[in-house]
């Protein structure tokens, strides 16, 4: 996107996704002053950036951080362990050494809930990020309210506008931000608002596929200051250690782990990975 702050064109799953939120969004009628308020009183957020900072290394990642994803179903794999039990896999990937968790609240996409959100993070002492389309100062707030530590703003769903304010009021309300990207000027837009936690999605949102590429290629141009996130396409532990070296603080992994047999060891894989073999 350029100055405009206009969206430009994506993917229809994207698109059809989007409209449903939108429209939800467009018949709360809850007044948005009480939900600043209520979400301002809650207890304080675990530090969710500060996690990975502390797991990676503040200056060039010395180890890998996983934030370790629940997630029952997806759009374009379909179920992927609709039963799970979020307790038990919240623990299992702390067990695992995880730092963070990712959790998905989207219903009609991903099969999540808020509840799925607050079973993990009751379960571990692992900061949470609420990994859905957000969209609203609503939506913030609400993060909020159900004990998310870190909120996911997805630039290329977001006017230049709507990025400014809820990266605001995400702050404001005690809540981390991981912004995502997937090209250069979407970068240039994040880093416009202030962001410092900043993930790369591998996922190319025209096509749904997954470039290995594309996160080694923006790396370096995300500032040294910045946590660096992988998204996507991180199978294992070869694929973390390319992006630990590319200069990535942290990779966000889902599927890979959500389908494991035995989901502590496979993020324990990940962790030791970079661990045995040194920072880069």
């Amino acid at each position: 996107m350029g100055a405009t702050g206009t969206v430009p064109a994506v993917a229809t799953y994207l698109d059809r996704i989007l409209d449903v939120h939108r429209s939800r969004a467009a018949d709360d009628p809850r007044p948005l002053a009480a939900l600043v308020e209520s979400a301002g009183r809650c207890a304080p957020a675990r530090p969710f950036a500060g996690s990975l900072r502390r797991v990676s290394g503040a200056g060039g990642p010395a180890a890998l951080a996983v934030i370790a994803e629940i997630k029952r179903r997806s759009p374009s794999k379909g179920d992927l362990n609709p039963d799970l039990d979020p307790e038990a896999v919240a623990r299992a990937y702390e067990d695992g050494g995880a730092a963070a968790l990712s959790v998905l609240t989207d219903r009609d996409f991903f099969g999540g809930s808020p509840a799925d959100l607050a079973a993990a993070r009751d379960a571990t002492t692992l900061p949470v990020l609420r990994k859905d389309f957000t969209i609203s100062a609503h939506d913030v707030c609400d993060a909020r309210l159900m004990g998310a530590d870190c909120v996911l703003l997805i630039v290329a769903a977001l006017t230049q506008p709507e990025l400014v304010e809820l990266h605001r009021l995400a702050r404001d309300v005690g809540l981390d931000a991981l912004v995502e990207v997937h090209d250069e000027p979407e970068l240039e837009r994040a880093l416009a608002v202030g962001a410092d936690l900043i993930g790369v999605n591998q996922r190319d949102l025209a096509t749904f596929e997954v470039d290995q590429r594309r996160a080694e290629r923006m790396a370096p141009l995300i500032p040294d200051g910045a946590v660096r996130v992988a998204e996507s396409g991180v199978r294992g532990p070869a694929d973390a250690r390319e992006l630990h070296d590319a200069g990535y603080h942290a990779v966000l992994v889902g599927e890979g782990l959500v389908t494991s047999a035995d989901p502590a060891a496979a993020v324990r894989g990940m962790v030791q990975m970079t661990e045995l073999t040194g920072g880069s």
